[in-house]
């Protein structure tokens, strides 16, 4: 029998219950810096001192967090149906927990490319610094979509919505764009399930809204669709 197909789409919120500290949560600021001190290509070209201590920073933080009950709840999901993850986050943590399809649309913390060839992409677990050179001496930077820069994974994430039969999207506003425009892309007969403790939009015929955090509201929105199966 085919498996109807489910698409996630996660937000900061998701990762928040692990421990992380998150831009979404701290006023428009990440430890002191404004965003764009530390995510911008400007950014890089002022300070790139400052935004690959930041980054340290962040990686050396992930690998002190452990995946929450939502992102565990998620992999459930993959016996029964055909499961398919956007983040927006650049963490690993749904990976850790046993997802086995995972888009990044915003790029990931534990890789770096080359500066001179964007394709050239390569694990990294440690901390990068100044002098730290790709195999053609070019400078290292982190994997990530700063603001300013093109989000390249969106049109496959967006093909991905597209074929979904049920939507869930979990910690974030969706209000933010290009991430935002990703819910366009549903089929009109999609089931959309929202959870978000502080929710930006109401119920209607085929969204349901779920006031509550991830750790309590995707086990629900989980069991849900499994109780589906019976039906």
């Amino acid at each position: 029998m085919k498996k109807e197909r489910v698409v996630v789409i996660t937000g900061a919120g998701i990762s928040a219950e692990s421990g992380l500290k998150t831009f979404r949560d701290s006023n428009g600021l990440w430890e002191g810096h404004d965003v764009m001190q530390v995510a911008s290509p400007q950014g890089w070209t002022n300070n790139m001192e400052l935004v690959l201590d930041f980054y340290n920073q962040r990686r050396r933080q992930l690998s002190e967090v452990s995946p929450n009950t939502a992102h565990k709840a998620l992999v459930d999901l993959e016996t029964y149906f055909n499961v398919n993850i956007i983040t927006q986050n650049v963490d690993d943590l749904h990976e850790r927990a046993g997802s086995s399809h995972v888009l990044h649309l915003h790029g990931e913390l534990l890789k770096v490319r080359s500066t001179f060839d964007e394709e050239l992409i390569l694990d990294w677990k440690d901390d990068l610094h100044v002098g730290d050179f790709c195999e053609h001496h070019f400078q290292l930077r982190p994997h990530i979509v700063w603001f300013g820069e093109m989000v390249p994974l969106l049109e496959p994430a967006a093909h991905l919505v597209s074929q979904a039969d049920y939507i869930i999207i979990i910690g974030t506003s969706m209000q933010v764009y290009p991430a935002a425009s990703l819910i366009d892309f549903a089929k009109l007969t999609a089931m959309i399930h929202f959870v978000d403790p502080k929710p930006a939009i109401a119920s209607r015929a085929n969204l349901t809204v779920h006031a509550e955090t991830a750790t309590i509201g995707v086990p629900k929105v989980v069991d849900t669709l499994l109780k589906t199966l019976d039906s």
